[in-house]
């Protein structure tokens, strides 16, 4: 079985193998953390609602009912039990859950847990190995107490106002690093509290806010708020500079200047992003067929070349309107120049390599047939990953029972009740 593009053998052992994680999490930020701990291995136990379960179940679906492509592709590999927490057997079935699991996770608001009666404190106490992670939008601060979205995240974390161009509004990307970048950010802070566990034996409480993620993933951008104090950002395209770091297009980022460029045919996708190393000027002039710019004083040094930027992207995009995106890619590549281009998610779904790899998987489920996934990022050559469905709700409720020992009221009569 080939599973992220390695091949499975019977028995193959699995890095979080052994280590059962309660999932009290919804929508993105949350699920997309328990994920990847179910993808590398860890059993993961889904808490949801009775009768609605996680609200993206419902939202944005696409087939009459069946679970959306929102749920079904943050939420694979993973197990459901409903259980309504409000109720007295609910409590007592999560209080042994709590017992059993290693880790517990959840994206709540402000104070959910605690208003149930169930504190870190007494967590602890249930359970003195057990890892309590969380996710909220903001830190200890004026803004602890309010609700963060993706958006929110980004808006408040620094990144739209360093995203756009110089005379748009500010923007927000289509990379969820609010929410997907605060589950890997809480992944991390999980391993390193099971690591630290195996020498000290205790759990302890972890936590990630979504404005501290988005913040660490601009980082590069809060360096240049300080290297603003030193006078303009040269390698920066924008002619005014203010005391705050200004939306830039699509320039790099970076030491090298790079730029978005329009191939042939002419589509919405059709472009290439090229950056300009120094050492790659001179066989980038001859490809492009200006070897007469290699010496040319306005662009033979780089420094020169900041001066005209949008002059030299101009000459080299003339060339790459002549030719493909892929067509670009083969030939700048020939010559070391960094370079890629812009895939549409059309591109990426129907990519042949991708889909070897195990990046882009075809699953099967029960209710809405086969869809396409986006598989585990993470490569160990030792701990294989088979991307799995999601659960449907409720799906593995007896047999969880069963496991942490439930001697209460039988299945059906919970259900009945209200609390399964």
């Amino acid at each position: 079985m080939i599973t992220n593009g390695h091949t499975s053998g019977a028995g193959a052992g699995r890095a979080l193998g052994g280590v059962k994680v309660l999932d009290m999490t919804h929508v993105q930020a949350g699920p997309s953390c328990t994920q990847i701990l179910a993808w590398l291995g860890a059993d993961v136990i889904k808490v949801e609602l009775p009768g609605r379960g996680d609200i993206t179940r419902g939202q944005l679906r696409d087939v009459p009912n069946a679970d959306s492509l929102y749920f079904t592709m943050l939420n694979g590999n993973k197990r459901s039990i409903t259980l309504n927490t409000k109720t007295p057997d609910g409590k007592a079935i999560f209080t042994k859950l709590i017992e059993h699991c290693d880790v517990l996770v959840e994206n709540f608001g402000p104070g959910v847990l605690d208003r149930q009666g169930f504190l870190w404190e007494k967590i602890q106490q249930l359970n003195p190995r057990m890892i309590f992670a969380s996710i909220k939008g903001f830190g200890p601060g004026p803004f602890e107490d309010f609700k963060a979205y993706e958006t929110v995240a980004q808006a408040m974390g620094g990144s739209m106002s360093t995203t756009g161009w110089e005379d748009g509004p500010p923007t927000s990307t289509g990379a969820q690093i609010g929410d997907s970048g605060s589950g890997i950010h809480l992944v991390a802070a999980i391993l390193a509290a099971l690591y630290q566990r195996t020498q000290t034996g205790r759990g302890q409480r972890v936590s990630v806010a979504m404005q501290d993620a988005v913040l660490n993933l601009i980082r590069v951008k809060m360096r240049d708020q300080q290297r603003l104090a030193h006078g303009p950002l040269n390698e920066y395209p924008n002619k005014e500079f203010h005391d705050y770091v200004p939306r830039s297009g699509n320039a790099s980022g970076g030491g090298q200047p790079g730029a978005a460029l329009r191939c042939k045919p002419g589509g919405a996708n059709d472009y290439v992003y090229v950056i300009i190393q120094p050492p790659v000027w001179a066989p980038l002039a001859k490809v492009i067929g200006r070897e007469e710019l290699v010496e040319h004083p306005e662009y033979a040094t780089p420094e020169a070349r900041l001066k005209h930027l949008d002059e030299v992207f101009g000459v080299i995009e003339r060339w790459t309107q002549g030719l493909t995106k892929l067509e670009v890619l083969d030939r700048l590549n020939a010559i070391d120049v960094p370079c890629g281009p812009i895939l549409s998610t059309k591109d990426l779904i129907e990519d042949a390599a991708l889909r070897e790899r195990g990046i882009i998987v075809d699953v099967e489920h029960p209710e809405r047939g086969t869809y396409k996934t986006v598989g585990c990022p993470l490569n160990l050559s030792d701990s294989p990953v088979e991307v799995k469905r999601s659960p449907l709700l409720g799906e593995h409720t007896a047999e969880i029972l069963t496991e942490i020992g439930w001697t209460g009221s039988g299945v059906q009569e919970l259900h009945a009740a209200g609390v399964l």
